[in-house]
């Protein structure tokens, strides 16, 4: 079954978002970034920012799905706040969108591409590379993460 797959790892300062193709011969990111803010902005203008970057991803590349990542725990409390926005944000557009949403824990996305649920970043950054057959991953690992819950998605919906 052909499937796009949005895989976003959600953040204020940064957003990563990945675009997966799921074919019958496999998969491969066609397009992933790393949409930022600046802190020099008020809020809303980077709440709105991040909305504007999300909403032409999701019209360039039609998406058949959302996958995001939860948000489990933040020691920094203004932290929680500003994700948890622009959690709410990506919520919206993708029910605008009429996209369906599916969350996965870092846990989760850990065990699915590593087998080990508290796996380090490293070793799931080198488990994309190594299952989209891709040598030089981008740099951002908010993109990377990006990938890897589009992987993930891609790896529960079998359909």
């Amino acid at each position: 079954m052909n499937m796009v797959i949005l895989g976003i790892d959600p953040g204020f300062e940064k957003l990563g978002c990945a675009v997966l193709k799921k074919e019958k011969g496999g998969e491969k990111i066609i397009y992933s970034t790393c949409l930022t803010t600046s802190k020099k902005l008020p809020q809303e203008k980077r709440l709105l920012s991040l909305a504007q970057g999300l909403k032409k991803i999701i019209k360039n590349y039609k998406p058949d799905i959302l996958a995001m990542e939860k948000l489990f725990f933040f020691k920094n409390q203004k932290t929680a706040i500003q994700v948890a926005e622009t959690r709410g944000l990506i919520l919206y557009l993708a029910t605008l969108s009429k996209l369906p949403i599916i969350e996965f824990t870092p846990l989760e996305v850990k065990m699915c591409l590593t087998g080990y649920g508290r796996a380090e970043k490293h070793q799931v950054k080198e488990m994309v590379g190594k299952i989209l057959k891709v040598k030089k991953l981008p740099k951002s690992d908010d993109e990377v993460d990006a990938m890897a819950i589009a992987m993930t998605c891609s790896a529960v919906k079998k359909n």
